[in-house]
């Protein structure tokens, strides 16, 4: 179903020269096999070189995205151990840490809502939002971060001052490790938090500006266009000849059939002569193969669309606030569910 309006086109591209060639008795449309095949052959290297690069693009955002998780669950650790009265110079109740444990875990969920949304921000290289393939494929298909705004998903998870300033900022999810950072250097200052156990919280902050930048370069620098552009050409302008390769060779298949008898039975005279149309099933096959192979490292080379294959933000990101809020020891009621998948996909 993905590729079904491709395999359309090139049933039309593989029959139309056969029929000039059948019908129309147009002999002279054909093309020698032999430059073809080495087309063929330097394509199939082109191809595989480019779905290696692009793989290796969506591995990157999937170990990032790894990488992610565990800082998060060791943030929300040292939020729970780190915090105490031990240094504090006015001293906390208990209800009154797990209030700013939650507000710095809430927080930390406020950066992955950021993140995620700027990572499915549309580029212009990004073709599945044109394609039409693909947008048949996903149309029964929500997604989170095109229902919703990112204000109205970090309802409930800032205060209304810090939503404010988050929103003002052109780099949202920056913004929210910022106030993280500054309410650190409050409970150092208070003495809630020990100085070595707040450079290693700081530590961690670091550490997730530095997994946001590794997703932000994979988002902001695409796939090198003279690659992926060309390559496209290439493969279309292989589709087109491959017929005309073809043609001739399954007409002389027939008509060495036909002379390995003296007097032919008619149904192998109907064979010989109509073998020339298998040259069409041949011609679609082989060309979708080598399309679909391009169709595959052109939907791997951008892993935050939001499409089937791609590095399912949204679920990890739900999935790594429910770990976290549990960690801390929050109302399970007040925990969301986890996404629930679409169509056996996780979005």
């Amino acid at each position: 179903m993905w590729t079904r309006r491709n395999i359309y086109k090139f049933l039309v591209i593989a029959t139309i020269p056969t029929v000039l060639y059948e019908i129309l008795d147009w002999k002279f449309i054909h093309l020698p096999w032999l430059p073809i095949a080495l087309v063929g052959s330097a394509l199939a290297f082109i191809v595989g070189f480019k779905n290696n690069a692009s793989y290796d693009r969506l591995w990157e955002a999937r170990k990032v995205w790894g990488g992610i998780v565990n800082t998060s669950r060791s943030f929300a650790m040292m939020t729970n151990a780190y915090l105490s009265n031990e240094h504090a110079k006015d001293e906390k109740t208990e209800e009154e840490f797990f209030a700013v444990r939650k507000e710095m875990i809430l927080r930390h969920v406020a950066w992955m809502t950021s993140l995620r949304h700027a990572l499915r921000v549309p580029k212009p290289w990004e073709r599945s939002s044109r394609n039409h393939s693909d947008l048949e494929y996903m149309k029964d298909v929500k997604i989170n971060e095109r229902i919703y705004t990112l204000e109205e998903e970090l309802e409930g998870y800032l205060s209304e001052s810090e939503k404010k300033y988050v929103l003002s900022q052109t780099n949202k999810q920056g913004a929210c490790l910022n106030l993280q950072s500054n309410q650190l250097k409050k409970l150092k200052e208070s003495g809630h938090i020990w100085e070595f156990s707040f450079l290693e919280m700081e530590n961690q902050l670091v550490e997730l500006f530095t997994l946001q930048g590794k997703l932000e370069r994979i988002k902001n620098f695409p796939y090198p266009r003279q690659f992926a552009t060309l390559n496209l050409f290439f493969i279309w302008i292989f589709i087109l000849l491959l017929p005309l390769g073809v043609i001739n060779v399954f007409d002389e298949i027939g008509t060495a059939i036909l002379n390995q008898y003296n007097e032919p039975a008619p149904y192998v005279r109907v064979i010989s002569e109509g073998f020339v149309w298998l040259s069409i099933p041949f011609s679609v096959i082989i060309s979708w193969i080598f399309h679909t192979m391009e169709r595959i490292g052109e939907v791997s080379e951008n892993p935050f669309e939001g499409i089937a294959n791609d590095v399912p933000i949204t679920t990890m990101a739900r999935g790594i606030e429910i770990d976290i809020r549990q960690m801390i020891g929050d109302d399970p009621a007040s925990i969301p569910a986890p996404i629930p998948e679409q169509k056996g996909m996780q979005m």
